[in-house]
């Protein structure tokens, strides 16, 4: 079991938190410890164009997450965003050692990670990232151009510029290709999870807890926020009446009782408070747990990376 689990328990058990927003983490296979609630700018606060002008509504989106103690900051270069992650950084005065910042690096053809790091430790305005990750592996064209990519980003550890390395995306193939050569595993798998896409077929899910990577969860509302109607409504309806929560806080709590590290885009102030002091108050059962996973393998949506898949590919 987790330490962040365990904490989770302690809440649920009736003696309420001594810090009530308390956001518990989680330890990787490197020994580090990465939040288990985030603040995702994702595509929700995509920068389009190549514009070097400030986007104060992202800005501001990312400022007010962080005001609100959410210090696990998720971007990545492809969201084109990172000066504004890095510019709501500096504005919130909030001391770097406190904050867990990842970006992603898009593997851009003919360009080095090294050369990927360096632009985003630069728009970020830091010294380095606690999290650097392969954004998906969908450019390799050879299990080769994956291991060669891995090692440059072992060496990026090995800097002490990139305190942990992972990817996102990854199926267990890709994964298994990387770990051949691997001198470090990857400390996380960034996926797309929710109860419309398990990533049954295959058992991706199992994979990565038999190799001791991380699952990190974003998009991890889709039922609600992309899907509604589907069958896991009325069970979402039901256990939040029961818990005296909102729907949404049954989606997160869901991911966060199988140990998923949680990413979260909203910008509403009031919803990012809430989240904060309610999430630690309440614990799901295993019954619910699997109920909600049970009824959720009745319907299958993928938000993203929809190209590389075929109709109705559950992995």
């Amino acid at each position: 079991m987790s330490s962040a689990t365990a904490e989770f328990q302690v809440h649920a058990s009736g003696t309420a938190p001594k810090q009530v927003d308390y956001i518990p983490h989680l330890k990787l296979n490197d020994g580090n410890e990465i939040p288990m609630l985030g603040y995702g700018l994702g595509t929700a606060r995509f920068k389009r164009g190549n514009s070097d002008k400030l986007d104060e509504n992202i800005i501001n989106a990312a400022l007010t997450a962080i005001k609100n103690g959410y210090y696990h900051l998720d971007g990545a270069e492809g969201y084109g965003n990172e000066a504004e992650l890095g510019e709501a950084i500096a504005r919130s005065g909030v001391d770097r050692s406190k904050l867990f910042v990842t970006t992603k690096s898009s593997c851009r053809p003919g360009e080095s990670i090294e050369t990927a790091f360096s632009r985003s430790l630069a728009k970020l305005g830091l010294d380095y990232v606690d999290l650097y990750l392969i954004h998906s592996p969908f450019w390799a064209k050879s299990p080769a151009e994956l291991q060669e990519r891995w090692a440059e980003m072992e060496a990026l550890k090995d800097s002490g510029r990139a305190r942990s390395i992972g990817v996102s995306n990854y199926l267990p193939e890709h994964l298994e290709a990387t770990l051949q050569t691997a001198r470090y595993p990857p400390a996380v798998n960034q996926i797309e999870y929710h109860p419309y896409l398990q990533h049954e077929d295959g058992d991706l899910l199992g994979y990565l807890r038999d190799k001791g990577i991380a699952i990190v969860a974003y998009s991890p509302l889709t039922a609600i926020t992309r899907a509604p109607g589907g069958p896991v409504d009325a069970v979402y309806d039901r256990l939040a009446r029961k818990y005296g929560v909102t729907p949404g806080e049954i989606g997160l709590r869901w991911c966060l009782d199988q140990g998923i590290v949680t990413l979260t885009t909203s910008a509403k102030e009031e919803r990012l408070k809430d989240w904060k002091q309610r999430l630690p108050l309440f614990k799901l059962t295993p019954k619910e747990v699997e109920e909600i996973a049970d009824r959720g393998k009745e319907g299958h949506y993928r938000a993203f990376w929809t190209k590389h898949f075929k109709e109705g590919d559950r992995r």
